[in-house]
């Protein structure tokens, strides 16, 4: 059977990664580092969310680079909030925002309204003007359960949008073959799934030089200046500030990646394949 790179004109022994950046438009420190990573450093994607405080500022700099959509049902801080751009009362907490956590939205939320702000989420990028990549779902909340990732699958199909997928192995532990039923629809996914344990992705990106497998994987971080504005958002601002350091060109990890013969894409080509396929 052909492989998914070679279906993207490289060899079958070839290993691609691409490397994603999370959360573009949390804040302005994300935005700001992300878009550094793109444009000087190493980084080859990275996702929006668009109810987020700062995403039409995120918008508004957007200069063509390969940005996707992270599908926004969750607001996990409690004095940061964002929420809905539709109206949605199930996907409310009472708190002035989306719900904490995942499993608030899996016991509460009304499909039909998620249906709704998700397919609204995706068409505000693009009258942005967004030249959407992907799609991703942000914590995870669309791809561990049935009725969700029904969602996030027909968003895919109708935009014609490669997904973001957890990987092979995490279908047994959900219980429902994920990744089978995005094939037989015809979406696009890298082959591979680089989870990163605990916080900051920097052992994960270098460990990854000696161990890639073949074919296509994704990676990701969540790379911010280090901003007043950051740390009073989050305590977990100096992994994300070690991130920013690692993408943006101050380490040797584009040489070492270039030596290992690991070639860098986007998700483009990806969504190309879909589209023609």
């Amino acid at each position: 059977m052909t492989t998914l790179a070679e279906r993207l004109g490289y060899g079958p022994d070839d290993r691609l990664l691409i490397i994603n950046c999370n959360n573009l438009g949390s804040c302005h420190a994300v935005n700001v580092g992300i878009y550094e990573a793109l444009r000087e450093g190493i980084a080859t994607s990275a996702t929006l969310m668009v109810p987020c405080p700062w995403a039409r500022s995120a918008a508004a700099e957007y200069r063509g680079e390969d940005i996707g959509v992270r599908l926004t049902l969750n607001a996990e801080y409690s004095h940061y909030r964002w929420g809905p751009i539709t109206y949605a009362p199930s996907l409310l907490d009472g708190n002035g925002g989306f719900p904490l956590t995942v499993a608030d939205v899996w016991d509460h939320a009304d499909v039909d309204e998620v249906r709704r702000e998700l397919q609204a989420q995706v068409e505000r990028a693009i009258l942005w003007g967004i030249d959407i990549s992907h799609l991703d779902s942000y914590l995870g909340a669309l791809q561990l359960r049935p009725e969700f990732f029904d969602v996030y699958l027909q968003l895919a199909v109708d935009f014609g949008l490669p997904l973001r997928l957890s990987g092979a192995s995490s279908e047994r532990s959900i219980g429902f073959p994920f990744r089978r039923l995005a094939g037989e629809a015809g979406v696009v996914f890298p082959d591979h799934f680089m989870t990163v344990r605990g916080h900051g992705s920097r052992a994960t990106i270098e460990g990854i030089i000696a161990t890639l497998r073949p074919g296509v994987t994704e990676v990701y971080l969540h790379p911010a200046r280090d901003t007043p504005e950051l740390r009073a958002i989050t305590s977990g601002w100096e992994t994300q500030v070690d991130d920013y350091t690692l993408v943006t060109g101050t380490t040797n990890l584009r040489e070492d990646l270039d030596r290992a013969g690991i070639q860098r894409i986007g998700y483009r080509p990806l969504r190309d394949l879909q589209r023609a396929q």
